[in-house]
């Protein structure tokens, strides 16, 4: 899998979630075995880029390549010069978002809004593609809603245009994150052009990667909210495409370890203030699922301090000792494996 001059690792790559999947978490996500991570999208309005979100928004200071940045803007001009900016900072691959749903974001005619305007989208990508020395790519959806799909047409104009890899969220902007993701699309996608095509949705376990794989002739699966507090999920996709095994559920320790490491660099990240109250839904996607998760996580929500917080979650993963050496995945209605 090559995305321009860049060959990855493998072909599981991370999805690009807003609020969710900077710096520190990306990184975790490819020590992990993810092949590729995408940055929280950036507003293509210059004035916000110097604020202090969009900053850390694109921030890969020590992080594994390649660099992927995501903007997102309804402007083709403002666009190409967001994408040259980022490239200057340290962009290797410029993402351009025509897929998040989010009420904000559309209302501006930004992320999938744009689908309803064929004629903008080509040309915001004849716009950034010659504006930059790396590649570009896009990631999209289905369509505007179900009466309205598009995605063969887009597709094509995004390989006449020059982008060097789609990913199709196999949904519609009006689906939002509901019903089941639209495979067939995808792979009518793949077969109508000659460039890499990743799918994305619904994609969480090791069985769904290999199918979506099969059904859709895709060249590579990405990863969005499955991901969210099991960051491992990468090593344990990867390992099932290359030998139809399973790796048995991480253990207590390498989690804790895990958890600390992210943890002390999420707090670094952000700062104290914002650290701790930034983390507090990582730390809640770690421990759902888990014997005795939801009361620890309305417990921890009321810490105020992150030597607090790296002190709860410590003993919260020293009880798990006694459901075994592994973590123990169940519900806590059901009853649990020693």
């Amino acid at each position: 899998m090559k995305i321009g001059p860049h060959e990855l690792r493998n072909n599981v790559f991370v999805a690009p979630m807003a609020g969710v999947t900077d710096r520190p978490f990306r990184q975790l996500c490819k020590e992990l075995g993810a092949g590729y991570a995408v940055s929280e999208m950036a507003a293509s309005n210059p004035r916000l880029w110097a604020s202090e979100k969009s900053s850390r928004r694109t921030d890969h200071t020590g992080e594994m390549e390649p660099k992927a940045v995501q903007i997102a803007g309804a402007v083709p001009e403002e666009l190409a010069d967001c994408a040259k900016f980022n490239v200057d900072r340290g962009a290797q691959i410029i993402d351009i978002n025509m897929g998040c749903p989010v009420k904000k974001v559309c209302n501006n005619w930004c992320g999938s809004a744009l689908l309803q305007h064929e004629d903008l989208v080509q040309r915001i990508l004849e716009a950034v593609v010659p504006a930059v020395n790396v590649p570009v790519t896009l990631k999209f959806r289905t369509g505007w809603d179900r009466e309205n799909k598009n995605a063969l047409r887009i597709a094509r104009i995004a390989e006449q245009a020059g982008i060097q890899m789609l990913t199709l969220h196999g949904r519609t902007r009006a689906d939002g994150y509901t019903g089941d993701a639209e495979y067939d699309t995808i792979a009518a996608v793949k077969a109508a052009v000659t460039i890499p095509v990743v799918a994305n949705g619904d994609i969480t376990t090791p069985e769904k990667a290999r199918f979506v794989l099969d059904k859709t002739g895709a060249d590579a699966v990405m990863i969005g909210r499955a991901a969210q507090g099991r960051p491992w999920i990468f090593r344990e996709i990867d390992h099932f495409l290359r030998t139809g095994e399973h790796m048995p559920a991480p253990l207590v320790a390498e989690v804790r370890k895990l958890m600390d490491e992210h943890l002390q660099a999420h707090y670094a990240f952000y700062g104290e203030f914002l650290g701790v109250r930034t983390a507090r839904k990582h730390i809640g996607w770690y421990v759902r699922d888990l014997p005795g998760g939801e009361e620890f996580r309305q417990e921890m929500n009321r810490l105020e301090s992150t030597a607090e917080q790296l002190r709860a979650v410590d003993s919260f993963f020293e009880s798990q000792w006694k459901y075994g050496e592994r973590l123990q995945y169940r519900l806590a209605a059901e009853p649990l494996a020693a």
